[in-house]
């Protein structure tokens, strides 16, 4: 049996390598350049793993600014640099439009939702959340007041803390949580509320979970991964988790809805349900809205509540840059609220947030492309379905744009008369098309929390502490664990 079992594995390893020589051979005419890939791994063992962005941005100074890289059988093509990047996602966005069907997406969301839908449906959920976030988040004052009293909230949890070391973690993800749900359920939960950091935490874990090797590769290797034993079977049961939560809350709120009363998100998404229209019964279904929900919560939570704890362990490792910061806030709002209004008037504070977004490079690899149709681009030809990563990274990096590419200094967006400058590669939420649609909700977030931990406390290192900035082994860039001391300001 054995014998027989081993013939047939080597059987299965003949016919990949055959189909995929024959794949090979059909991308090698006018594809990008990139390094020799070995049969059935290509070119996995040139990764570091933990830091994938890190092994393409050095593969980018040998084959350039468009190569390509191959990954068990799927060739990819990586984009680099700020002029790169722009030309193939804004000007050619049409060819550049849509998202790879990962198979680990595909078994828990399928091609619903808004990150990882393609075609019409992700058209419809994109116009529905950027219409539904303008009414009941982004550009109003009613979640400026949210975000007010949210921010508050979090002062007085960091006050409870006496100036002794604590870490940041929950505490901060739950806050910016707080504004999620509450755009999107129309609740506040207390931070120690268990629904709370009960859904804090699955996505949490799921975000440090996808960013192991193993995950990594199942998406490359999904039949040969998808029954071993490893962290891809614990996301699995996250999400089923999440989305169960999610179905019981609109549930819950489908018997209570009224249409001419619509307080959030998914009471928007419910009446679209009822209008009867093609659309509703076509897009507006309760698994579109499972995803969407989900992709709201996770980007919205994570990009925001990342950058805090980045500008937090900045101010810490830099304090003359927070005693600046300290001293505009102090100059321009005194012990008044701050309000997004102020930002204007704070350039220095703005150039801060600014550096942070820009350091702490979140998303390094941005959300994955593929190619919506045969597209040819810059002297090479990409056929359609070509899996393309804009390496953000690459951009926020650039010396061309950035002076000191690898240091935190804020001075990068302030001009010669210390006014705030606008840097045409600062583009930390992509781009183009399926640039992030929360992107506007997320920097009023950022100015208003940062400004009133900053105007209420001096963050400090522990005794001895070491403030190490390399970001942990996760599917974004974040601080690794560190605690910190918030002394109140006088």
């Amino acid at each position: 049996m054995e014998l027989v079992a081993l013939l047939l594995i080597i059987a299965v390893i003949l016919c990949l390598a055959i189909i995929f020589n024959q794949k090979n051979q059909a991308l090698q005419s006018n594809f990008p350049p990139g390094p020799r890939p070995l049969p059935i791994i290509g070119n996995a063992l040139l990764f570091d793993l933990s830091k994938p962005h890190k092994t393409l941005l050095e593969l980018s100074k040998k084959y350039g600014t468009i190569f390509s890289v191959q990954i068990g059988f799927e060739k990819i093509g990586v984009l680099c640099g700020y002029e790169t990047i722009k030309d193939a996602l804004s000007n050619h966005g049409d060819g550049f439009s849509d998202r790879p069907k990962l198979e680990l997406v595909a078994k828990t969301t399928k091609d619903n939702g808004i990150l990882f839908a393609n075609g019409e449906n992700w058209k419809v959920m994109r116009r529905f959340t950027l219409s539904t976030l303008q009414d009941y988040g982004m550009g109003k004052k009613d979640i400026e007041d949210k975000i007010i009293d949210e921010s508050q909230c979090l002062v007085q949890a960091f006050k409870a803390h006496g100036g002794k070391p604590f870490d940041n973690h929950q505490i901060i993800h739950c806050a910016v949580a707080n504004i999620m749900v509450s755009t999107v359920i129309g609740v506040r939960f207390g931070y120690e509320h268990p629904t709370l950091t009960r859904l804090v935490n699955l996505i949490n874990e799921n975000i440090r979970l996808l960013g192991s090797a193993l995950v990594r590769l199942y998406h490359s290797y999904p039949y040969l991964i998808h029954w071993m034993p490893g962290p891809h079977k614990k996301v699995f049961v996250n999400v089923k988790e999440l989305h169960d939560f999610i179905r019981e809350t609109f549930t819950r709120q489908r018997k209570e809805l009224d249409i001419n009363d619509q307080r959030n998100l998914i009471d928007a998404y419910l009446t679209k349900q009822q209008e009867g229209k093609p659309e509703s019964a076509l897009y507006f279904h309760d698994e579109n809205l499972i995803a969407l929900v989900e992709n709201v919560f996770t980007a919205g939570m994570e990009s925001t509540a990342t950058t805090l704890r980045w500008g937090i362990l900045l101010m810490m490792k830099y304090p003359e840059i927070q005693r600046k910061v300290h001293n505009e806030i102090d100059a321009v709002i005194g012990s008044a609220q701050p309000r997004t209004e102020h930002r204007k008037q704070m350039p220095y504070t703005d150039a801060v947030i600014h550096e942070t977004l820009r350091f702490g490079d979140v998303v390094p690899r941005g959300a994955p492309h593929v190619t919506s149709k045969d597209v040819n681009f810059r002297r090479y030809f990409l056929p359609k379905g070509t899996f393309v990563i804009p390496l953000i990274h690459s951009v926020l990096r650039d010396k061309a744009y950035f002076e000191k590419p690898y240091e935190f200094y804020p001075e990068h967006f302030l001009d010669s008369e210390g006014k705030l400058k606008k840097i045409e590669a600062f583009i930390p939420f992509s781009i183009g098309k399926r640039s992030c649609v929360g992107e506007n909700l997320t920097k009023m977030e950022l100015f208003l929390f940062f400004t009133t931990l900053l105007q209420n406390f001096t963050f400090q290192a522990p005794p001895g502490a070491i403030l190490d900035l390399t970001p942990t082994m996760a599917s974004t860039n974040s601080p690794k664990p560190y605690e910190f001391c918030a002394v109140p300001r006088s």
